[in-house]
């Protein structure tokens, strides 16, 4: 019995969908819900199931308009046991952990309505997915057999995933290369490096992912609001770095992974304006009444990433709500996500993006800095950067005049600085990270965005 044929796809997209919906209500476009429920989350058979019918969906209908895209005949990826492409990885059924010893995975544009044939050359196919074409008994040579392949199909080009600018574009090792153009010969002058299918591969989103994704950042919200809660938070004990392993903990005892280690961080009156490169230092400080706390969270689930920063202040004795200069800097940096939201066109570069939505935030006088970036089979995801958190100039090389595309997630990632009149004029950052779509006409967010600050102790 096949992989995909023991959960079919209708039976794990139902799966997913029921679990999606199931005890909470659906978040508002516009306001999170800061409800520490935790969602229902898959066991690892049935998350498989998932993965897999998502990965044959992509293969079947992703790769084809990609190719024909960019005019390539032929894509070929090498995936290394433990040194895998990170495309190719992306491409490897739920039960491959890795590659198994080297596997070579090819795609071959037949042309109008044959479409893309895909295989591997591979000791074993994998999967349901790529059929292997090499029989190590009757030719021995694995490069061997695919210079054959190759040259029975006769592409007019051959793309490879090496990138300058883009690492997660950049997966074929010198080593595979050597090996590659030493097996196809003459027909090595094909070879083109095609930095765009890789990242059209790793950003483009689908419709059966999007249906689930609002669910996983759910999930991470749910945390976030337990960390920001005198569950996690007892005034004058807990120190920044035990809410870090909270949330760590809570991630593994529901089974899920982290893809980076949370920062929290506390700014206070009378402390140097917060710096974000310093943001990871502060990590033993005792939260005590007054403070104004800044989480960074994210994590992995069905192979989709979530990224989010929230703010929260802990009440002093007497106090009922939160400072109105605080009140207002987070209003100040809802502001800032309103303009990039605005600005986000298909077509556009990351610069074009940046530059225009700085132009709404300088009209407004809002002192902003933008610094967001795809997300999905990776935090810090495959395309445009829209800013840099160090430099707010446009970037040179192609994080900056890479253009946006529909069908993405991305992380609005952002911060905006303003004096607080409570805290003496102090100036205070409030960094502000949601997860959305953009569907190539509008951008949403996929749980909503936070538009109060998170008191503790709870009301």
């Amino acid at each position: 019995m096949s992989f995909l044929s023991k959960w079919p796809a209708q039976i794990a997209m139902a799966a997913t969908l029921t679990l999606a919906s199931a005890t909470l209500p659906q978040a508002q476009e516009t306001i999170e819900a800061m409800d520490p429920r935790t969602p229902n989350i898959l066991p690892l058979e049935k998350r498989a199931a998932v993965v897999d019918a998502w990965l044959k969906e992509r293969l079947d209908t992703v790769v084809e308009p990609l190719m024909r895209r960019e005019g390539i005949d032929m894509w070929i990826m090498t995936a290394g046991e433990y040194d895998e492409d990170p495309v190719a990885k992306t491409m490897l059924p739920s039960t491959w952990l890795s590659a198994r010893r080297t596997t070579i995975l090819v795609f071959h544009d037949r042309g109008g309505d044959q479409g893309v044939e895909r295989f591997a050359i591979a000791r074993y196919p994998v999967a349901d997915l790529f059929p292997s074409y090499w029989n190590p008994e009757e030719q021995g040579d694995q490069w061997e057999r695919l210079a054959e392949l190759v040259a029975e199909r006769d592409p007019k080009n051959i793309a490879i995933n090496i990138s300058e600018d883009f690492p997660l574009a950049d997966g074929m090792s010198a080593g595979m290369k050597r090996k590659l153009v030493r097996a196809l010969g003459p027909l090595s002058d094909r070879l083109v490096e095609k930095e765009e299918l890789a990242i059209g591969w790793l950003e483009t989103r689908t419709a059966s992912e999007m249906a689930a994704y609002p669910h996983i950042v759910r999930i991470a919200h749910s945390i976030i609001a337990e960390a920001f809660s005198e569950k996690a938070i007892t005034p004058g004990v807990t120190t920044t770095d035990d809410v870090r392993w909270f949330m760590r903990q809570r991630v593994a005892d529901l089974g899920l992974a982290t893809w980076f280690h949370p920062s929290v961080n506390i700014q206070r009156p009378e402390q140097e304006v917060f710096e974000i490169a310093k943001m990871n230092i502060d990590s033993g400080n005792v939260i005590m009444p007054g403070d104004f706390l800044h989480l960074d969270f994210g994590i992995t689930y069905l192979r989709l990433n979530t990224d989010t920063q929230h703010h929260a202040y802990v009440l002093k004795p007497g106090e009922t709500e939160v400072p109105k200069g605080l009140r207002d800097g987070l209003k100040a940096a809802n502001k800032v996500q309103d303009a990039l939201k605005a600005e986000m066109k298909a077509g556009r570069s990351g610069n074009e993006v940046l530059a225009a939505a700085r132009k709404t935030i300088g009209k407004q006088k809002i002192d902003g800095t933008i610094y967001s970036h795809p997300i999905g089979y990776h935090g810090h995801g495959a395309g445009p950067w829209l800013g840099a958190w160090e430099d707010q100039s446009p970037i040179a090389d192609g994080r900056g005049t890479k253009k946006v595309n529909p069908n993405t997630a991305w992380s609005i990632e952002l911060s905006a600085q303003r004096a607080v009149p409570e805290w003496g004029g102090q100036i205070v950052r409030f960094m502000t990270e949601e997860d959305a779509y953009f569907d190539g006409e509008t951008v949403r967010y996929l749980d909503g965005r936070q538009t109060e600050i998170t008191i503790i102790p709870r009301p």
